[in-house]
């Protein structure tokens, strides 16, 4: 069984060939950082009339890598939201057409849960697992015990980790993209320098709050002077660490937590597994490996480039729903929001 799998959600245009063996026959991303870095940030008209440029060659460059003509296809698996519409429409009617053209199943994948079944794409982890699910845009603790099965656990009350990531680097003049650039800027500064809030820190409930995070660092930037504020002084590299560490307590607290009321629902202490583009930052991946080993569990997460806007882990997210019989319909209608508890799963016999 073979897949194609196409990703135009936000502002990488992605194709990809994937089998049900777990091989990633083909897996090409075109970022378009060039075209949104003079807005400091994503323009979706510009994002959306990107992929219209350029997936149609992308396909056939990523088709050409797997060595796989549309006669070998099994499949075509596409982004449906949540996202940007202009961009999950360009990648949708795309899959429609290779799949109406062909008469094959198209099937309609929700962008977290391509995120959310990665890990069974690159280490066959078997459900049930807690997901931590961090994003540009979505924050959340899910018991993943299925296809097509997600139990929110927590989620974000305000800003999203990545969002509050990406607006921090950009009040301290780190440029776009704002996360690996804060990461960079945190190597070798003081997390103990500036004294930050830690929202909701032992709280029971298990959402999450950045907002109140992100306001304490424009209050700490206004309190400095300009010779301080230059991006690579002493004092942005502590303040951009200070910010990373606040993170990082945040998330340990909130999956410790999780970890707990997890074993209660599922019977199993874990595994943790981190997913989202914020999964790639090496620090919050090496603290969450320390909550989870004290839980008596591991955490799991994919490679950094799978963890960023990939097709590969649509077209796994495909092969699993295919496997299922869960084709979609052609008038299926792309969703700008679609939160992960709406996944349609297989009816219980």
């Amino acid at each position: 069984m073979i897949v194609l799998g196409i990703e135009t959600s936000c502002d990488d245009t992605a194709a990809a060939l994937v089998d049900a063996d777990r091989r990633i026959r083909a897996n090409l991303v075109l970022a378009q950082i060039a075209e949104h870095r003079p807005f400091g940030g994503v323009v979706p008209e510009i994002a959306a009339r990107s992929h219209l440029d350029h997936l149609d060659a992308l396909i056939a460059r990523a088709m050409a890598e797997a060595g796989v003509d549309f006669a070998g296809l099994d499949g075509i698996a596409a982004t449906a939201g949540p996202g940007l519409i202009g961009g999950v429409f360009v990648g949708v009617m795309t899959g429609k057409a290779i799949a109406a053209a062909r008469g094959l199943p198209f099937l309609a994948v929700n962008h977290l849960e391509g995120h959310a079944l990665t890990v069974r794409l690159t280490d066959d982890v078997a459900f049930p697992y807690l997901l931590l699910l961090v994003s540009g845009g979505h924050c959340q603790l899910v018991a993943v015990e299925g296809v097509g099965r997600y139990h929110r656990l927590g989620t974000t009350i305000d800003d999203a980790v990545g969002e509050c990531f990406d607006k921090c680097a950009k009040m301290l003049g780190l440029g776009y993209p704002g996360g690996p650039a804060l990461e960079r800027a945190a190597e070798g500064g003081d997390p103990a320098r500036f004294d930050l809030p830690r929202p909701l820190l032992g709280r029971e409930s298990l959402d999450f709050s950045f907002s109140g995070l992100k306001t304490a660092v424009r209050h700490r930037i206004a309190d400095l002077q300009p010779p301080e504020l230059a991006a690579d002084s002493p004092t942005v590299r502590d303040l951009a660490a200070s910010f990373q560490a606040a993170v990082a307590d945040v998330l340990a607290d909130r999956c410790a937590r999780a970890l707990a009321a997890f074993q209660t629902r599922c019977g199993r202490a874990g595994p943790l597994v981190l997913a989202g583009g914020v999964a790639a930052n090496n620090t919050l991946r090496a603290r969450l490996a320390e909550v989870a080993a004290d839980k008596g569990t591991e955490l799991i997460a994919p490679p950094p480039a799978l963890c960023t806007d990939n097709a590969a882990m649509i077209a796994w997210a495909g092969i699993e729903r295919l496997r299922l019989d869960l084709s979609d319909p052609l008038d299926f209608a792309p969703r700008p929001r679609w939160p992960l508890g709406e996944v349609r799963g297989p009816v219980p016999a």
